[in-house]
């Protein structure tokens, strides 16, 4: 997987390059390989695996003592769950939330739908301009990393301004992904609609489409 969101794994790696006289520490490497499997795994719909390999993420980051870092990390698993319409408490970032920095907070209020004008400037770039806009599919499409797409998307879907632009722009993201989880999640999301507009056709089609991307049992 060779995106990510940027506040998590640049920062991991960023400290193994401070200095080129002692052997670079390997936790680095550790860490970013683990919490990219562990997003990989969460995205196609593996919990199993996921927890094992964040567990093993936060353990590498954790040891440096860090609050930054595994604050970081613990908001990079919160977004897997905004991307894929999880609506939970972000509980691993708010044990520290006491600590963590005006940025960090900034960005567990953008997950949770919440941020305001004031927490832009704090925001990851690709995220800025979706902070109260009003018509914001055009910003959405100009993201071109897709789970960044998918967790602005899940931001609006929890603001209340997923558009049916949107939805389907979730849905394509997840879908030229792979990623189970969140198309399954965008799918069922255009079938509520369709069967609150009275579309039957377009709900059985949906329907027919969630069956084919299910796990097999």
């Amino acid at each position: 997987m060779n995106t990510r969101i940027s506040i998590a794994v640049c920062a991991l790696m960023a400290l193994a390059a401070c200095s080129s006289q002692p052997p670079a520490p390997n936790w680095p490497a550790e860490a970013q390989g683990s919490s990219e499997r562990a997003t990989e795994a969460w995205l196609s719909g593996d919990s199993r695996i996921e927890a094992a390999e964040f567990n093993r993420a936060r353990a590498e980051v954790a040891r440096t003592g860090q609050v930054a870092l595994v604050a970081r990390l613990e908001l990079l698993r919160c977004a897997t769950r905004v991307a894929s319409l999880v609506v939970q408490p972000c509980i691993g970032f708010d044990a520290l939330a006491q600590d963590a920095a005006p940025a960090e907070l900034a960005y567990a209020r953008y997950l949770a739908g919440t941020a305001q004008a004031a927490d832009a400037a704090l925001l990851p770039e690709v995220h800025r301009s979706l902070v109260g806009n009003a018509a914001p599919e055009a910003a959405l499409a100009s993201i071109k990393d897709p789970l960044s797409q998918l967790v602005a998307a899940g931001v609006l879907f929890r603001s209340g301004r997923a558009t049916p632009g949107v939805i389907t722009l979730a849905v394509n993201t997840a879908s030229a992904r792979g990623w189970r989880r969140p198309l399954l999640a965008w799918l069922q999301v255009q079938q509520q609609r369709a069967t609150a507009a009275g579309d039957a056709a377009a709900a059985s089609a949906l329907q027919r489409r969630i069956d084919l991307v299910l796990p097999p049992r």
